[in-house]
C-alpha cells in the first residue's frame, strides 16, 4: 500500500498528499528550477527570486503576504537550491484552504515591486557577507565550484553583490516566465484529509493557471578533472574537503553510495573518520561525510576542522580509510550494523510529517513515484558488501583536495 496518493491537474502541475491523524498541516509547491537554470548574468537570481516572491502580488502587498498566516499561528517560507526551489507551509487544519490560495497567489501573481527589491538586495547582500565569515560554510561551494567548473551547476546560490544589483523586476519575471512552468510543479501535503479533499482545494486555487512547459534541458557537467587547492583565508583552523564526483539521484548505484558515506562519516560517533580523527587522536571536532546527488551527477565529499598544525595529518588518514575502503569489502559484521543504522535514521527523519512531505515532494518531482519507507528498507538491507566496495572503487578513486590555511 502506497503511503502516499497521486492527483494530476489539468493544467500538469502533478500532487501528492498523505492523510495522518495531526490536528497540524504541512503542505509544499516545489518547483523543478534552482541556480543551475540561470543564464550568464543571472548568477543569483533564482534564490533572489524566491525572497522576492513575498514582497507583494496582485492582491496583497508584501506585509499581508508575511502576516496572512502568521496571524493565524501557521508560517510560510522558501529555500532554493542548486536544481529546485520550494515555497512550503504549516497551518493547522481549518487553515490549510487559506495557506494553498496564499502559495497560489505568490507564486503565480508576485508583482516584484522594484522598491521592495531595493530592500531585498540589502538583505541578500548581508546574507552574502555572513556566508563568507562562515568557512565551513563557504569552503562546500568553493569546493563544488572547482568541481563542476564550466557547467552551470558551478557557481553558488546566493551569486555575488555586483550581479544581485542589476536584477530588475523584469529580469525575475523572464526568469520565472522561463523556468516555473506547471509540468516542472508538484504539490506536496500532509493532514488529516482524504485526497480528494486535497486535491479540491488544490485544483481550486492553482487549476485554473495556463499550463505551461519548459522549453529548454539541462546540460550535462563537463568531464571531471581532479584538482589540488589550497587557498588563504584568515581563519583561526584549517578546513578541508577532500572528494569526488558521484552518482546523479537516478543512479541505482546511489542507494550503496549513500551507505558507503554514513560507514565513513556520517553523523552517528562510530563513522570511520569520526573514530579515527576524534575518538582516537583528538584531532578534529568537526568532521563528515556527505553525498550530494543532483539529476545527472552527484557529488561526494569529506570535510574537516582542525588545528593548522594538524592539517596534514588529517588529510592523510582520511585518505587512508578511504584507500581500505577500496581495497577490501567490509566485514559482514560492519555492514550489518552499518545497515540497521541506516534503516534506523531513515526512520527517524521521517518522523517530521514535514521533513517527510517535503522529501516526498521533491522525490515524486524527479522520479514521477515515491517508495514506501519498507520498500526503502528493503533496497538498503540488500546490499551487499562487494557492492559497497565496488561503488568505492568507482566514486573515491580520482580525489580531489581543497583546503583553507593561513
Amino acid at each position: 500500500m502506497k503511503e502516499f496518493e497521486t492527483y494530476i491537474l489539468p493544467n500538469g502541475i502533478r500532487g501528492i498528499h498523505r492523510q495522518v491523524r495531526s490536528g497540524v498541516v504541512h503542505c509544499a509547491l516545489v518547483v523543478n528550477a534552482g541556480c543551475r537554470d540561470e543564464l550568464k548574468g543571472e548568477y543569483g537570481i533564482a534564490h533572489f527570486t524566491e525572497h522576492a516572491l513575498f514582497k507583494g502580488t496582485k492582491r496583497r502587498k508584501a506585509y499581508q503576504v508575511n502576516c496572512r498566516l502568521e496571524n493565524l499561528g501557521g508560517e510560510l517560507n522558501a529555500y532554493t537550491t542548486k536544481e529546485d526551489t520550494t515555497l512550503h507551509a504549516t497551518v493547522l487544519r481549518r487553515d490549510f484552504q487559506r495557506a494553498v490560495e496564499l502559495m497560489a497567489d505568490v507564486m503565480f501573481c508576485s508583482t516584484f515591486p522594484d522598491r521592495e527589491l531595493v530592500k531585498e538586495r540589502e538583505v541578500i547582500a548581508d546574507e552574502i557577507n555572513s556566508y563568507k565569515d562562515s568557512p565551513s560554510e563557504r569552503i562546500y561551494d568553493d569546493f563544488e565550484d572547482l568541481m563542476f567548473k564550466g557547467s552551470e551547476l558551478g557557481h553558488n546560490i546566493l551569486g555575488s553583490k555586483a550581479t544581485i544589483a542589476r536584477f530588475t523586476s523584469d529580469s525575475l519575471k523572464s526568469f520565472v516566465h522561463r523556468t516555473y512552468t506547471t509540468d516542472q510543479m508538484v504539490f506536496s501535503s500532509i493532514g488529516n484529509f482524504s485526497v480528494e479533499r486535497a486535491k479540491a482545494v488544490v485544483e481550486r486555487y492553482f487549476g485554473d493557471f495556463e499550463p505551461m512547459t519548459r522549453g529548454f534541458e539541462r546540460v550535462a557537467p563537463l568531464e571531471y578533472q581532479p584538482f589540488n587547492e589550497m587557498l588563504s583565508r584568515h581563519t583561526h583552523q584549517a578546513h578541508g574537503i577532500i572528494g569526488a564526483r558521484g552518482y546523479g539521484i537516478s543512479d541505482e548505484r546511489r542507494l550503496p553510495l549513500a551507505l558507503l558515506v554514513n560507514i565513513l562519516g556520517g553523523p552517528s560517533a562510530n563513522s570511520l573518520l569520526n573514530i579515527e580523527l576524534r575518538e582516537k587522536r583528538g584531532l578534529s571536532y568537526n568532521v563528515e561525510a556527505t553525498y550530494t546527488p543532483y539529476s545527472d551527477c552527484g557529488i561526494v565529499g569529506v570535510y574537516f576542522s582542525s588545528d593548522h598544525d594538524n592539517m596534514e595529518e588529517c588529510v592523510g588518514l582520511i585518505e587512508e580509510n578511504i584507500a581500505n575502503l577500496l581495497r577490501k569489502p567490509i566485514s559482514q559484521r560492519r555492514l550489518s550494523i552499518a545497515k540497521r543504522q541506516f534503516v534506523a535514521q531513515m526512520a527517524i527523519s521521517m518522523e517530521s510529517n514535514e521533513g517527510y512531505m517535503l522529501g516526498a515532494g521533491k522525490s515524486y518531482l524527479l522520479y514521477k513515484d515515491i517508495d514506501t519507507l519498507e520498500e526503502a528498507y528493503k533496497k538498503v538491507m540488500s546490499i551487499t558488501a562487494e557492492d559497497i566496495c565496488r561503488v568505492a572503487n568507482e566514486s573515491l578513486t580520482s580525489l580531489s583536495r581543497l583546503i583553507y590555511k593561513r
